[in-house]
Order: C-alpha cells, then sequence, then structure tokens
C-alpha cells in the first residue's frame, strides 16, 4: 500500500499531524520525503475550502491519498479577526504575536478567542471529505511556555490555566483543534466512507 502524504511546510502541524495519524497504522511521508516541491496559494473564502483545495492539489501532483489543513485564530474583540488570515499577518511567529497583541492593546480583556481548524482527505482522483475542530480559550498579554508555535505561547486554553505552549505534544493533540478535527475526519470516515480510503484499508 503506497503511504498517505502528509501535507504541510510548517514543521509544527507537520509533527502534531504525524503524531495524530501514527495511531492509525499508517505508513506516512512528507513533501520533503517524496520531494514534491509546490507551494498551493491559500487564498480560499474559509477554512474548509483551503484545507480542501490544498489535499487535492497535493494528492494529484503527489499520486498520493493526502492530508492537508488549514487552520486559523479568531479573536471575538477583533470580530473573529486574524481568522484564515492568521498564517499571513507577518514573516515569522513571533511578530505574529506580536502583531496581533498590539491590534489587541486598549481594548478590554478578557480577550476571548478560539482556533478552528479543517482538516481534508483527498484521494489522486479528487475524491475528499473533511473534519472540522476548534479549541476555545483566550488571548494572553503576554508569553507563556516554549512548546508549540505560532500564537500557541499567548493562547490560553479554557479550562486547563495554561497555554498551548506550556502543554507537552501529547496533551495537546488530546484537546487541540488540530487534534479535534482530526477526530471528527475519522468519525465521518467510519459513518460515510470514502471508497478506497486507506485510513479505512478499503
Amino acid at each position: 500500500m503506497k503511504p498517505i502524504l502528509v501535507a504541510t511546510t510548517n514543521r509544527g502541524k507537520l509533527s502534531e499531524l504525524m503524531a495524530l495519524l501514527s495511531g492509525a497504522t499508517l505508513e506516512l511521508t512528507d513533501l520533503r520525503q517524496v520531494g514534491l516541491d509546490l507551494v498551493v496559494p491559500e487564498d480560499g473564502p474559509d477554512y474548509d475550502v483551503i484545507a480542501e483545495d490544498k489535499a487535492r492539489r497535493y494528492a494529484v501532483a503527489s499520486g498520493l491519498w493526502t492530508i492537508a489543513d488549514d487552520t486559523g485564530l479568531e479573536v471575538d474583540a477583533l470580530g473573529g479577526a486574524p481568522g484564515v488570515r492568521s498564517a499571513r499577518q507577518a514573516d515569522d511567529d513571533r511578530a505574529r504575536r506580536m502583531k496581533l497583541l498590539e491590534r489587541l492593546a486598549g481594548l478590554p480583556r478578557p480577550w476571548t478567542a478560539r482556533f478552528r481548524c479543517t482538516v481534508a482527505l483527498a484521494s489522486p482522483e479528487g475524491a475528499a471529505l473533511l473534519g472540522r475542530g476548534a479549541c476555545e480559550g483566550e488571548i494572553l498579554p503576554e508569553e507563556r511556555g516554549h512548546q508549540g508555535f505560532g500564537y500557541d505561547p499567548i493562547f490560553l486554553v479554557a479550562g486547563t490555566g495554561r497555554t498551548m505552549a506550556e502543554l507537552s505534544l501529547a496533551e495537546k493533540n488530546r484537546i487541540s483543534h488540530r487534534a479535534r478535527a482530526v477526530g471528527d475526519l475519522m468519525r465521518r470516515l467510519a459513518q460515510h466512507g470514502l471508497p478506497g480510503n486507506p485510513l479505512r484499508g478499503d
């Protein structure tokens, strides 16, 4: 059986997705291992469209079943921004966090927010299925923790008293938006199927 391609250029996402899918006894590969140098523009109107487009394009280009995701941070005080543009706010993670805190400065706290994620599984023939997940919390005015990536150091996870960056990978992969999206994808596959998909071995 051919491996499943986990299509992301973000090392943090790759580590999380590989860990989340490892329990399914699957052979997984990534863009570097298959030698695929393809950048898919993330210019869709929402997470679903962007995730599905990425999964389909990488599946067609590689000839492999492919998993891709799109994730965003939605801050209520900013009307849900930065949302689908979360990764395009600046050139690196710290600059993105600083830009967000600058936008929130002076606005009343708590700065309630959520991470939202869509994970897409696509075949080389174009079939696709989506899973969705969210994680509630709030934005803190200072960074805490050294794990994770992106906005994790300023995102306080609801009910935990800790930021995403203070959680281990195992802890994060039990409660995160991405973990919930992968879980939702697996449930949808079990309920509705997707002919030939390697996650079910059919």
